[in-house]
């Protein structure tokens, strides 16, 4: 279905329902885990995925950038000095070594992803060696068929090591760009010019990439609409297959990098919303599907193909294709999936090589899922992913009667209703055109956890605004 701006916004339902709440890359979500998560409790989790023989995600946790972005909210360590990733890489090859002990070595990886920090401050030969060794203990897929996935700095890679990572079996690409005007990156300390991002996307092409991603951020310091505009049009000439728009969350308490922005540079809420709409409407006018959450891509790339056969999924990497498999993380922060549990490995590089020198997993938190966890989970991927709950799905999948499991819920989504938002009948939701930029309005109904916090005297975590 090709949609227009007009048909997305709203502004006033915008300006009441732009709530703080979660991004939904999990249910429940990362805020819920918990401390003392044990080696025995993940051994049971292994079985289980085992026993299921789901194929397989990976995902890997490279922390290191040169520099810091003031933005940034990632789990990072900024340093110039390279021989700081050599232990990690050691490290890494543990963790591999000791899961890969316990996990069926013929389940196939479907999905791998790198991500950071910046992965491409690793050295061609680390990435080469730490490809090497993953191939070793894990069953990588060898005719390029996987979705093998790296995200990287403009400003650190050539075409000609684009052509070495191509040569690793990465075959999907994404970079931070988040605008190219100069004296937005100078507010933010990230520089990364046209030239350099225009000339990796078309190698990347030339090359066999399947997918070319870049992100914008809207919201910088010193940002507006014309000047974001600006951005956009060189972005579009680029014609990169998927895009992300980004609103910028300023929590300075919350992540000390933040503190540098100097908040009186700050674009005011109305001209953060022109800069949003604005940017739908380039890009639908430009051909893109918009799949969600920030989350724009070309009618044949594979996400939105995903989401039009009503297959697409969303992990702690944002929208994905394979939603069948189960995930397993390596690094420092790393969050993990398999079984019934989530699980996230220590944020401290020296806790994470203590507990590997033990040869112990460096787990840090987790959480084991309930049944009511997971039938909510199922209704937040429809709705994130799909805009729309079939009940008799849920109903089939979990026994029970939805109606009824949800009568609070659903009553509680009679004022969305009653806004235009959606509409409940008696075996489904739908989510109308004008809910779908609010959709995360939409899913903190189900959410359990969200609903007991607002009636506890605890405020809860803090998040992002939903626009």
């Amino acid at each position: 279905m090709s949609l227009n701006v007009e048909q997305l916004w709203n502004n006033e339902l915008i300006l009441k329902h732009d709530l703080s709440g979660p991004r939904y890359t999990s249910y429940p979500t990362a805020p819920q885990f918990k401390e003392g998560f044990t080696q025995q409790q993940w051994m049971q989790a292994v079985k289980q995925s085992n026993a299921s023989k789901a194929p397989l995600s990976l995902y890997f946790h490279i922390p290191y950038c040169n520099t810091v972005c003031y933005y940034c909210a990632c789990n990072k360590i900024i340093t110039a000095n390279k021989k700081l990733a050599e232990p990690y890489v050691q490290a890494l090859e543990k963790e591999l070594a000791l899961q890969a002990r316990y996990i069926d070595s013929d389940r196939t990886v479907d999905q791998l992803h790198w991500g950071g920090g910046t992965p491409t401050y690793l050295s061609d030969e680390q990435m080469t060696l730490l490809m090497r060794k993953t191939a070793e203990h894990f069953n990588l897929r060898k005719d390029d068929s996987g979705e093998y996935s790296i995200e990287v700095h403009p400003g650190g890679v050539t075409p000609k090591r684009l052509e070495h990572i191509r040569s690793l079996g990465f075959n999907r690409l994404s970079m931070g760009v988040q605008d190219f005007d100069p004296a937005v990156q100078k507010a933010v300390n990230r520089f990364n010019s046209f030239d350099e991002v225009n000339i990796l996307i078309k190698s990347a092409q030339q090359l066999g990439f399947e997918s070319t991603s870049i992100d914008l951020i809207y919201g910088l310091p010193l940002q507006n609409q014309a000047s974001f505009a600006k951005t956009l049009d060189k972005v579009l000439e680029i014609q990169p297959n998927r895009l992300s728009v980004f609103n910028y969350a300023h929590m300075p308490d919350l992540f000390k990098t933040q503190k540098q922005i100097d908040a009186s540079q700050l674009p005011a809420p109305h001209e953060k919303l022109s800069m949003l709409y604005n940017s739908i409407e380039r890009l639908l006018d430009a051909g893109y599907v918009y799949v969600g959450m920030d989350h724009f891509a070309l009618p044949d790339d594979e996400l939105a193909i995903a989401q039009k056969e009503g297959i697409l999924h969303r992990n702690f990497q944002g929208y994905a294709t394979h939603g069948s498999c189960d995930l397993f993380a390596f690094g420092i922060s790393s969050i993990a999936s398999f079984g019934d549990v989530f699980i996230q490995n220590h944020k401290d590089t020296d806790e994470y090589y203590a507990c590997l020198e033990k040869d112990l997993l460096p787990l840090y938190k987790g959480f084991k899922i309930n049944n009511d966890d997971k039938i909510r989970q199922a209704v937040i991927s429809e709705l994130i992913c799909h805009f729309k709950v079939d009940f008799a799905v849920i109903e089939n999948r979990f026994a029970i009667n939805f109606n009824q499991y949800f009568e609070a819920e659903l009553t509680a989504l009679l004022h969305l209703q009653n806004d235009g938002l959606l509409d409940v009948n008696e075996q489904s939701i739908n989510v109308h055109n004008v809910g779908r930029l609010l959709i995360r309005r939409i899913c903190m109904v189900f959410d359990a956890y969200l609903n007991n916090a607002k009636n506890a005297t605890d405020k809860g975590p803090k998040y992002s605004r939903i626009i």
